[in-house]
């Protein structure tokens, strides 16, 4: 399982790169290989703003639907239309090209909630894989 460091992660699996107010949000290696093969993506429109960890995209695999959510609060500056038009850019290569989002992050100290590269392995560890 590749996590890795100088990320915020969330519970479901979601990380964000924090590069001054601008999140680049994704899900894990451990999501992708979850869901298998990802098929479609809906992404959000740019503009909008969104709360923590509340709903961000939708992402579809060969397995199942899932909801992808926000790690921060913001708005949505850029969505990756890469992943629209070639889904499996999210299993191979989940932390570069397989980006979601680009959000202009509202409040940093949100980043309190997420957990960093060490407790994302310990917590996803603890759930079997």
């Amino acid at each position: 399982m590749n996590i890795p460091n100088g990320l915020f992660y969330t519970k479901e699996h979601e990380w964000v790169k924090i590069d001054g107010d601008i999140g680049t949000v994704g899900i894990t290696d451990y999501a992708q290989h979850a869901l298998g093969d990802v098929t479609f993506v809906e992404l959000p429109k740019t503009g909008i703003v969104v709360k923590q960890f509340q709903g961000l995209a939708t992402i579809e695999s060969v397995k199942a639907a899932s909801d992808i959510f926000s790690p921060v609060s913001g708005k949505i500056l850029e969505v990756n239309s890469k992943v629209e038009n070639t889904p499996a850019l999210i299993n191979q290569t989940c932390y570069q090209d397989g980006w979601i989002a680009k959000i202009k992050i509202k409040d940093r100290s949100e980043t309190n909630n997420l957990m960093d590269a060490a407790a994302y392995k310990k917590f996803a560890e603890g759930l079997g894989e």
